[in-house]
């Protein structure tokens, strides 16, 4: 199975995230599938590969409850 989740890097105290699509069974720090996007908390930027998240979201990638926030705050999910 497949999640989008985030992938921890930068330095101490100053951490920044890649959203990755990435098999469940790999670590946080594991291979991943692909990038599909950037979060920095502390700077509050988002970017956002929105046709690569929703091609992994059609094929029943399942976001974790961080991801799910930063892409309904960014409108991907438009019901």
């Amino acid at each position: 199975m497949v999640k989008l989740r985030l992938k921890r890097c930068g330095r101490k105290q100053r951490a920044v995230y890649r959203i990755v699509a990435i098999d469940v069974r790999c670590r946080r720090e594991g291979r991943d599938l692909r990038k599909v996007g950037f979060y920095d908390p502390l700077k509050n930027q988002t970017y956002l590969n929105v046709p690569a998240i929703l091609y992994f979201l059609e094929k029943g990638a399942q976001p974790t409850g961080t991801v799910e926030d930063i892409l309904r705050k960014a409108e991907v999910f438009k019901a």
